[in-house]
């Protein structure tokens, strides 16, 4: 496509320099990735400024820059070099508006469903592309773990790339075959444009608690981020939302979409009842429209309930017949790190994605529930650095509270001292029954080795994460490895 027709879909301030007549070879935002004959979106970021890259781009061959800062450069850099410059008022929607006419607008040209939520959104992805898929649709996930086209796997760095990213990758799932595709879409993106001019067929909430304050500042910043997604849905697709939420309402209160709840409460759509669960899975009923359906997946928790249950209604209200949903969710396999069971003999290890106050204390709730306090539970937990320092002390509590013993150890400290991190946790907790081990590996080994044979330790905050951050360096590091290595010797 040329980019004199893509500059047609950009809101443009005002174009300087030559706007040559020439095939876009592709989007770039990583002056590192760009090439010859491309456009790079210089977009102002948290740790770089891609207008200060602006120079390598165009030496790398591109032959249009999009910028917000008008006064970065001098003109005559663009016009002397035959460089567009391209003057928007926001370089990221800009971004958005190009990727989508470049790769064809492929959110309509599939069933685009978005989840948003704290906690479940991963879930409840892998809930709805598996009942899809045994309904006989191939469909595409884009998610925290990774993205799948088919059964395809394609790494993720983050939940929601990108908007270049997000329109290459739906194109290729579109080239690939697939009718849908099942997206986490989380606050960030949301905030920062990432998701700006998708066509949405379906939204779906899952729950809101405290998370991300470093970035929003307040709770209702962060529910005004999730709230972008319903109120984007066009009067075509439908909503999803969890109706025992208090903030569900809120959240959807002005979506021009039609509307559908799910949760215990009698007036919702979808009613979840008969809640059981165990170490080997959950059971439940849903009843919609004066039905009820027996539903088993042996994924664990009350949590996982609400979770199937999202993703039963929006395959239901995609057409897909009930029985096809109630195996999909039957079909589900283990979702890497969200409350995975590992053992030897009696003793169990649960490995959980759970880096909230909220999704620690429904984990160990769970736990709770099943050992029904006959059995000893050790946590083993930290905080991630350069985020939300609140949930700190209350996660404390929250462990030291509903453990026999708390092992308190390094998340991801990224660029803050890991001790630092530990001293905030601490300032929560006023039982005794905590220890320190900054280091991951031995705080694992210590409470798998110095726990009774009939323990459960609950390894929490990292989940399918592979690597720990230290200092900008990812090194290999995963949980469930290490819970294994000191398990099974």
């Amino acid at each position: 496509m040329e980019l004199t027709q893509l500059l047609n879909s950009v809101k443009v301030i005002q174009v300087i320099g030559e706007v040559q007549r020439k095939d876009i070879s592709g989007i770039f935002y990583d002056s590192r990735k760009t090439v010859k004959n491309s456009i790079f979106v210089a977009i102002k970021g948290f740790k770089a400024d891609g207008h200060n890259f602006i120079l390598d781009a165009i030496n790398k061959g591109a032959i249009a820059v999009v910028l917000e800062d008008n006064l970065r450069l001098p003109d005559d850099i663009f016009t002397h070099g035959k460089i567009a410059k391209i003057l928007v008022k926001n370089s990221r929607i800009a971004l958005a508006e190009l990727s989508t006419a470049f790769y064809k607008e492929p959110s309509e040209k599939l069933k685009l469903i978005g989840i948003t939520g704290t906690n479940g959104k991963t879930t409840t992805s892998y809930f709805i592309k598996t009942i899809l898929e045994t309904a006989g649709e191939k469909a595409g996930l884009m998610g925290t773990i990774s993205n799948l086209i088919g059964s395809a796997e394609i790494m993720s760095s983050l939940t929601t790339p990108e908007s270049n990213d997000l329109n290459e990758l739906l194109l290729e799932m579109i080239t690939s075959g697939c009718n849908y595709a099942v997206m986490e879409v989380s606050s960030h993106s949301l905030i920062l444009n990432r998701v700006y001019g998708l066509n949405f067929y379906a939204g779906v909430f899952t729950n809101i608690t405290s998370d991300h304050m470093d970035f929003h500042s307040t709770f209702e910043n962060y529910l005004g981020a999730k709230k972008i997604l319903f109120d984007s849905l066009k009067q075509s697709a439908f909503g999803v939302y969890n109706i025992d939420d208090e903030n569900g309402s809120l959240l959807v209160k002005d979506s021009k979409a039609q509307l559908f709840s799910y949760g215990t409460l009698p007036d919702a759509d979808f009613i979840i009842s008969s809640i059981n669960y165990d170490l080997n899975g959950t059971s439940f009923t849903v009843s919609f429209k004066g039905k009820k359906y027996s539903v088993a997946t042996s994924l664990i928790g009350e949590f996982n309930a609400y979770n199937a249950c999202a993703a039963f209604a929006v395959c239901v209200l995609l057409g897909i017949p009930e029985e096809a949903a109630v195996l999909g969710i039957k079909n589900t396999m283990q979702v890497p790190g969200r409350f995975e069971v590992i053992g030897r003999g009696n003793k169990k290890v649960v490995i959980d994605y759970s880096h909230t106050a909220d999704s620690l204390e429904k984990a160990l709730g769970a736990i709770k529930k099943i050992v029904k306090d006959e059995l000893p539970i050790y946590t083993v937990f930290g905080c991630g650095g350069n985020r939300d320092k609140s949930k700190r002390p209350v996660m404390g509590r929250i462990a030291s509270e509903m453990s026999k013993q708390a092992v308190i150890t390094s998340d991801n400290p990224r660029f803050e001292d890991p001790f630092a991190i530990i001293d905030e946790i601490k300032k929560g907790i006023e039982k005794k029954n905590f220890l320190v081990i900054e280091n991951r590996d031995e705080a694992i080994k210590f409470a798998i080795e110095n726990s009774e044979d009939n323990a459960v330790v609950l390894i929490a905050g990292k989940g399918h994460e592979n690597y720990q951050e230290i200092n900008g360096i990812r090194n290999h590091f995963s949980d469930k490895e290490a819970a294994e290595k000191y398990l099974y010797r």
